[in-house]
């Protein structure tokens, strides 16, 4: 199984970087520089003398190579990769018969992203596609780390059955905050509370603009997901779990406290470029980090015997 969760973790890390560009291209306005889909202007590879006959594109060069390298990378690199992961699950389905079902999920996940990002640039990025998209890519993500789960050691078990739930909230209070982000960026709301911790020196700021509503969910959400990691955190280590799932847990509750920072500056910043594109890949960071912990949790308690179990849930209750 090494060979499975070796390429797993690798594909993880590929869409985890593709996630992470998507956001530089979304920061620089890049997403609508290729105006038709699959192609780009008609062609599969636009050269600059091809681009410099386009009359009045509203795009430089460089912004139509960010969202044509996005694609490419998406194509040649991680869809490649998936097939390849899920032709090993299939080799090895009769070891792993459990496996094989995650392989065609994660297939028909890049299926749906692929349209989905058809969709997002036919639909001229309006914001419910564009969370579409990243929230997509996300489950796609989740799936890859499951997959390296369930092909690595298992964790000792001891004390896990008490983490499984607070890190699986944790990890839809992650994905929320995340894909709000995406809302609040494509609406224009990504200033629309232009002061920080405070929304414009208020705690509740006027609700009934939806901007600022906007704005203010995404924020609650960055909070609620922060205490929640932070509680996950100081269980984890409370617990009498193995020391790697407590290293994840400290891990996920140290990135999202940077995250919040990252959030604060880059109002501070006005959106500053940099800034935002880090603030999407943190934020993506924070989400691999807990859903794996999750994911490792599960596993844990999955295998552990049934009397370790049993002592596990009397405690618990």
């Amino acid at each position: 199984m090494t060979a499975i969760r070796r390429l797993a973790l690798i594909t993880a890390l590929c869409a985890f970087a593709l996630i992470a560009l998507g956001a530089l291209v979304r920061a620089t306005n890049s997403g609508l520089s290729c105006p038709d889909w699959p192609t780009c202007y008609g062609q599969w590879v636009l050269t600059p003398s091809e681009f410099a006959r386009i009359p009045d594109p509203g795009y430089t060069y460089g912004q139509v190579m960010l969202e044509w390298v996005h694609r490419l990378i998406a194509g040649v690199v991680v869809g490649p990769l998936v097939l390849a992961l899920l032709a090993l699950l299939v080799w090895h389905r009769r070891a792993r018969p459990g496996l094989l079902a995650a392989g065609f999920v994660l297939l028909a996940l890049l299926i749906v992203q692929k349209l989905l990002g058809g969709i997002t640039v036919l639909d001229r990025n309006s914001p419910w596609s564009v969370a579409l998209h990243l929230g997509n890519a996300l489950f796609v993500l989740a799936t890859l780390l499951w997959i390296a789960a369930r092909t690595s050691d298992p964790a000792r078990a001891e004390g896990a059955t008490g983490l499984v739930p607070l890190a699986a909230i944790s990890s839809v209070l992650v994905f929320a905050t995340i894909t709000s982000a995406a809302v609040v960026a494509k609406s224009g709301a990504s200033l629309a509370c232009s002061t920080w911790p405070l929304c414009d020196g208020a705690l509740l700021p006027d609700l009934l603009d939806p901007l600022i509503r906007a704005n203010f969910t995404h924020r609650l959400l960055a909070a609620l997901a922060a205490l929640s990691l932070t509680w996950l955190a100081v269980s984890a280590l409370r617990a009498n779990a193995a020391p790697e799932l407590k290293r994840l847990a400290r891990l996920a509750a140290l990135l999202v406290w940077v995250e919040v920072l990252l959030g604060a500056a880059t109002v501070w910043s006005e959106i500053a470029t940099a800034l935002a594109v880090l603030h999407q890949a943190v934020g993506v960071a924070v989400f691999a980090a807990v859903v794996f912990l999750l994911w490792r949790l599960r596993e844990a308690f999955r295998v552990a015997p049934l009397g370790a179990r049993d002592g596990l849930a009397l405690r618990g209750a």
